[in-house]
């Protein structure tokens, strides 16, 4: 009888839970869609191009999206058990609710598997491959980006403005270009004319301007005034010894294990990378922690039905990633070491969890006045 129900529950959870990962991840796409979707229609990017962009944003998406899954599909399985009163026939059949969980724990440990392989390994190629990517198509389409009297702005930090622009020979006319890219001293750059290059073997596009003038604008005051006959300036993202612009979210494991060791490395980039290194294993460990939270609140949120099972997992999710974001800032920042900062969120839903397990193992009432004044405060507000 317990593998027959073992069997049952697994069948219901993954069912949810590859329906719900389908759903946040078209729902966090959808943000992205609307500029993919420009590059195709305004700028004659082509679909293939495209479609691999998507592909390679997907991992990043998982991280996030396998977790909300699991805990939304354990919630609506044990809600509709309890519903049905089939929570209470497996009871009366002497099992007990602990003996209910290995099934759910190893549907778990599937999950935290999944989400650790999109978070060691696909989000390191995806970010890797999608900049990669991003870079060769601007290249391509440069003369379809840039307008005339029409303010560029496709790469961060940099808006250009140019009267005229010759797509044949690459040539400018009348430009400007306010240079953000260091807050400390923005740049304003004033020329007749230029041109636009590539650089080989490298993502960045190479401008050269002439006869105009640098105007920079420093602390407490300080403003300076350069005049040039020909200036030259790379405007992309510093690229890595392979050509790859890169950062802690594009690297792997063993990349940031390295420029954690790295004596070379400044103490606000170890602390970054070992907030960045603790978190691919500390949000794969959200499914886990889920599964103790979802199972208690699943059967007592039995009158609700999927709509309430939908709302306490969107404010479980809410209030777990926002508690995660302020542990990533303090370990960040150094205040907390990033090995206990990122762990404190899993640590706090476990012992939650535990305690709410207990509960309904004891038939006990689970205490969620508190949650149901704040959202029935939303509903108002909407």
């Amino acid at each position: 009888m317990k593998r027959i129900i073992s069997l049952y529950i697994i069948r219901e959870i993954s069912a949810l839970f590859l329906l719900g990962i389908v759903i946040f991840t078209l729902v966090l796409l959808m943000g992205r869609l609307i500029t993919l979707t420009d590059l195709v229609v305004s700028r004659g990017v082509p679909l293939a191009d495209v479609s691999r962009m998507i592909l390679y944003l997907i991992p990043s998406f998982l991280v996030f999206t396998i977790p909300m899954a699991f805990l939304l599909a354990v919630l609506l399985t044990f809600g509709r058990l309890s519903a049905d009163n089939e929570i209470i026939v497996m009871k009366a059949s002497g099992l007990s609710l602990l003996q209910v969980m290995p099934p759910v724990i190893a549907c778990a440990l599937v999950a935290v598997l999944l989400s650790f392989g999109a978070s060691a390994v696909g989000v390191p190629w995806g970010n890797s491959a999608f900049k990669e990517l991003t870079f060769q198509v601007l290249k391509q389409n440069i003369t379809a980006t840039i307008r005339e009297k029409t303010f560029w702005d496709d790469i961060p930090g940099i808006v250009m403005y140019t009267d005229q622009y010759d797509e044949r020979s690459q040539t400018l006319k009348g430009v400007v270009i306010n240079d953000g890219r260091n807050p400390d001293q923005p740049m304003t750059i004033f020329a007749r004319d230029g041109v636009v290059t590539t650089t080989a073997g490298s993502q960045a596009l190479l401008l050269s301007l002439h006869d105009g003038s640098i105007h920079i604008a420093g602390s407490g005051g300080l403003y300076r005034l350069v005049h040039f006959g020909e200036y030259s300036m790379t405007v992309g993202e510093k690229a890595s010894s392979n050509g790859i612009s890169s950062n802690e979210k594009d690297m792997w494991l063993s990349e940031l294990r390295r420029q954690i060791d790295d004596p070379g490395t400044s103490a606000v980039d170890r602390l970054k990378s070992l907030a960045e290194y603790y978190s691919r294993f500390t949000f794969p460990f959200a499914s886990l922690v889920f599964a103790v939270l979802a199972v208690p609140l699943g059967i007592q949120n039995r009158r609700t039905g999927k709509s309430g099972g939908f709302t306490v997992s969107i404010a479980i999710i809410l209030t777990y990633y926002i508690l995660m974001s302020v542990v990533r800032t303090l370990a960040d920042k150094g205040v907390v070491p990033p090995v206990v900062a990122l762990w404190i969120p899993n640590l706090i839903f476990f012992v939650i969890g535990c305690c709410f397990l207990r509960l309904a193992s004891l038939e006990k009432r689970i205490p969620l006045l508190p949650i149901r004044r704040l959202l029935n405060y939303f509903r108002r507000a909407a």
